[in-house]
């Protein structure tokens, strides 16, 4: 009985370990790629280490605004956003114009922030995108 759940518990941890290390290959390829679009899209007002431009372009580095509700940053990125915010206990009071990325590359570029310069969060799939995106017609 013992082999049993000794081997029932190896396999468990043989499967969880494979699946995070295919997690973790995903969401390093998808965050390669989000560089590429952060860098065309989001460096000139947010700079490269996603810091802002302080009273401008609210940073994305350490950002609670960014890492507190992953749908709102997805509709930002697909229709832009306008009006205050409040990012790190400052207020910014500006404009960002919509992005015109795909599912893929809104996915990508938010893997790369919200796993770059301090933030940590889980892996945005296109399907994620897609599902904000149907939502806002």
């Amino acid at each position: 009985m013992k082999k049993i759940k000794l081997t029932f518990a190896l396999l468990a941890i043989m499967v969880i370990s494979v699946s995070f290390n295919v997690q973790d290959a995903t969401l390093k390829k998808s965050m390669e790629d989000g560089k590429k679009v952060y860098d065309g899209v989001c460096l000139a007002c947010h700079l490269s280490e996603g810091q802002g431009i302080g009273g401008v372009f609210p940073p994305l580095a350490k950002s609670d605004y960014l890492m507190e509700d992953l749908d709102r940053s997805i509709q930002q990125l697909i229709e832009g956003s306008s009006g205050e915010i409040e990012v790190n206990g400052k207020k910014y009071n500006g404009q960002m114009p919509a992005t015109g990325l795909d599912d893929q590359d809104i996915a990508d570029v938010l893997n790369y922030i919200r796993n770059s310069w301090g933030n940590k969060g889980d892996i945005v799939k296109p399907d994620k995108v897609k599902k904000v995106r149907a939502s806002l017609k």
